[in-house]
């Protein structure tokens, strides 16, 4: 059973990203720094690591990992905005903060659940006396479960790629919106919200009046600090200096763009002089107004923009290469494409409103790639000219041509190998001549995967306190969502039932090759488990091992053997 709970414990330890390992580069060749990857370069200087302290008592944590967190000076207490995304970074940055202030953390406020603004805050929270109040819209902690739950071993996988984790060093030159990622240097240190709201909340902290408003944009849960006696101005994620991820290729639900727009116009009524966002140096003075006016004008040109060619009846393909950033907001450092891109936004406000059909019927039953490599091997005369063609695209450097070449060859399976050689030297010049980080590290990372030098992740195993943030209902949907149905008949009826000591009842009702979960218990059991709800996550977790929890006694199953068994069905 090892394997089995080796991979479950994958799932949730990450949250949103896993491992920092490194390895030596991938040479394949590119033609050096354009003028738009120079540009990258130079965005590097907005993640100088420093902390930034100005007189208002606000002092930002910038560079340590991708988000910055602040720290605000209170009467006798301080509060923190944002955790930074792990306890090895939360370290450095409570060293630094509390050489600036050391009285105790009264308070910790996340703008959203996203991991690189949370999974820091188990270690402020262990240095306190006295445990903080933990602030967040009140569907941060679902949203947060959902990242843990059935998608993370796919998110997390793409995270890595898009975040260059397992890239060398000298291979990546930033994010985007921050340095590096740094999750997986420590166990990931979420805290559960104690203190929620639904539309605003109006609180005084440590002396100072904090205004907390729900202001939906990058996630649904996305809320906004304001601090009236400072003109201060918190967005979270909502704006950064790059054009924003209305679309994320780590992989995402659809993010609303028309409500992003109102709640940078929410934003806009209070007129703030100071603002302080979660992955861009500070800005003061009226800039301010004119940066959020800026960045709001940019997200709704391309949401509106791309609504009237939708209309027009024109496919994404061709809105995108219709669709260009007025000169104004083209030209602003705010927009430039050092994260989202318009080509993806314009992608992702078409599948929102209309779902992935684009309206071209063709679309609707594509015919198989195997067929159509085949038949398009027929029609150039053999999968020898094939491979010609794909020489030939590598050679004059028509790399995207190349790529699709080589998706109709490893169809084929026509000279694996060098198809696949040819195919990590054309991911990997795109990537070395992009400017936005994403593609960068994403191309980058999966050239490297090709070139035979992916890295082994180094594996964090969540601690118990951070199990303990996470339902047994997410468990229960991981294990469903596992099933594999090769390793069990269709006729197969089977009742697992657990008797938790809290007094919780879940069954699982094996039929048909799904999995049903209730939160009752059946006259018959196939197999009974008596446990805490605890001891059964640290299983499934991978901290304990299920045959010394069995003979402990922290583990009773009627069926011992049988049992776990049954959970070999559950293997990916």
């Amino acid at each position: 059973m090892k394997f089995y709970f080796n991979f479950f414990y994958v799932f949730i330890i990450c949250g949103l990203l896993l491992s920092c390992s490194k390895t030596e580069p991938v040479l394949l060749g590119s033609k050096g720094n354009s003028p738009a990857v120079q540009s990258l370069y130079e965005h590097s200087a907005e993640f100088s690591q420093q902390v930034y302290s100005y007189e208002n008592g606000i002092h930002a944590a910038v560079g340590y990992g991708i988000a910055n967190s602040y720290l605000i000076e209170g009467k006798g207490s301080n509060i923190i905005i944002d955790a930074t995304d792990s306890v090895f970074q939360a370290e450095k940055v409570y060293k630094q903060f509390t050489a600036i202030n050391s009285n105790p953390i009264s308070a910790i406020i996340y703008t959203h659940n996203h991991g690189d603004h949370t999974l820091g805050a188990r270690y402020f929270v262990d240095q306190q006396t006295e445990t903080p109040l933990i602030i967040a819209h009140n569907s941060t902690a679902k949203a947060v479960e959902k990242i843990f739950g059935i998608l993370n071993p796919i998110i997390s996988s793409r995270s890595e790629k898009m975040f260059g984790t397992e890239l060398p060093e000298s291979e990546v030159v930033n994010v985007g919106i921050g340095p590096f990622l740094s999750v997986g240097k420590s166990a990931p240190g979420y805290v559960k919200p104690t203190l929620t709201f639904e539309d605003e909340l109006k609180i005084n902290l440590s002396g100072i009046a904090f205004e907390f408003y729900h202001a939906p944009g990058e996630t649904d849960d996305q809320l906004f600090v304001w601090l009236p006696e400072f003109s201060a101005l918190f967005p979270g994620d909502n704006l950064y200096k790059t054009f924003p991820n209305l679309y994320t290729i780590r992989g995402t639900s659809h993010r609303n763009v028309k409500a992003w727009v109102s709640s940078l116009d929410h934003m806009l009524t209070f007129k703030p002089q100071n603002l302080y966002p979660s992955h861009t140096l500070p800005i003061q003075g009226p800039q301010t107004l004119e940066v959020l006016e800026l960045y709001r004008d940019g997200i709704q040109f391309v949401h509106d923009q791309t609504i009237r060619l939708m209309n027009l009846g024109f496919y994404p393909e061709e809105i995108i290469e219709q669709l260009i950033l007025p000169e104004n907001l083209a030209s602003s450092p705010f927009l430039q494409e050092f994260y989202g891109t318009v080509r993806w936004s314009v992608r992702s406000i078409f599948n929102g409103y209309l779902g992935w059909f684009s309206g071209n019927v063709s679309e609707l039953d594509p015919t198989p790639m195997f067929r159509k490599a085949e038949l398009m091997s027929e029609l150039v005369g053999g999968p020898e000219s094939l491979y010609q063609a794909l020489e030939l695209a590598v050679n004059v450097e028509e790399m995207q041509w190349a790529l699709e070449l080589s998706d109709l060859l490893l169809a084929l399976d026509y000279k694996f190998d060098e198809v696949i050689a040819m195919r990590a030297q054309a991911i990997h010049y795109l990537g070395s001549l992009s400017s936005n980080p994403n593609k960068r590290n994403y191309f980058l990372s999966e050239a490297q995967k090709l070139a035979g030098k992916d890295t082994k992740r180094n594996i964090i195993k969540p601690g118990v306190d951070m199990l303990d943030e996470i339902p047994i209902d997410m468990f229960f949907d991981v294990l469903s969502v596992n099933l594999n149905p090769d390793k069990i008949d269709a006729s197969e009826l089977i009742y697992a039932c657990f008797e938790f000591s809290s007094g919780l009842v879940k069954t699982m009702i094996v039929r048909n090759q799904i999995v049903q979960i209730k939160n009752t218990s059946p006259d018959f059991c196939d197999f009974k488990i008596n446990t805490s709800e605890s001891i059964l996550k640290q299983v499934l977790a991978g901290l304990r091992n299920p045959v010394k929890a069995i003979a402990s006694g922290d583990l009773i199953i009627d069926k011992d053997v049988s049992f776990l068994r049954f959970l070999g069905n559950f293997r990916p």
